[in-house]
């Protein structure tokens, strides 16, 4: 039992804590410290939904589907670049300081924080690649007590980071809120989602 929970924790841990859409929202929501556990909270929830769904038969469902895993994959990528495409544009306008007026205009309406978080964990569908796909496969391969404990240890591995992110962002958000600072952020982020995309393109 130990085991499955451990490779689940070790896999999932891999999977979400490199910089993605998910990610870049809730550090976002932490350096305003604008609702930024119920964005972790909402992320982590639909995570949880997601791997269950993908180890417990979703994965050999889509998988029977060669032309979905492509249609997902291509979302993947136009999703992926687009996220990439706002975060330059931020960096070129470098208008961090506008933005921080408008941010703090906004700081008591959580259901912008809500439907903003849906709309970057549901409608990315790297996000059920990872989820679904690729820890629902390895998951699936696992039989009775091992796929629970496996697909246990992936959801802790998705509850521990988006807490901890959330949280450590708002704990250094006077650092991280500089303008400077969220330019480089902006910058960094734009590459990675960049370099995803590419990855998935290479793969198709």
């Amino acid at each position: 039992m130990f085991s499955p929970l451990l490779q689940g924790l070790i896999l999932g841990a891999g999977m979400i804590i490199p910089i993605g859409a998910q990610n870049a929202h809730v550090l976002n929501h932490g350096i305003k410290r604008n609702h930024h556990f119920l964005a972790a909270t909402i992320c982590m929830l639909c995570d949880v939904i997601l791997i269950a769904l993908g180890v417990f038969g979703g994965a050999k469902l889509i998988a029977t589907s060669p032309t979905l895993v492509t249609i997902i994959s291509w979302g993947g990528i136009i999703f992926l670049l687009t996220y990439a495409g706002l975060s330059f544009r931020q960096v070129w306008q470098n208008n961090y300081e506008e933005n921080q007026q408008l941010a703090n205009e906004l700081k008591h309406k959580p259901w912008l924080v809500i439907i903003a978080t849906l709309s970057v964990t549901l409608l990315n569908p790297h996000v059920y690649l990872d989820t679904v796909m690729i820890l629902g496969s390895v998951g699936g391969q696992f039989q009775g007590h091992e796929r629970f404990a496996f697909a246990v240890g992936t959801m802790l591995a998705s509850i521990i980071w988006f807490y901890s992110l959330a949280g450590a962002a708002a704990k250094m958000s006077p650092w991280l809120n500089q303008a400077r600072v969220k330019r480089s952020i902006d910058m960094v982020v734009g590459v990675i989602m960049c370099a995803i995309a590419i990855s998935l393109f290479s793969s198709l």
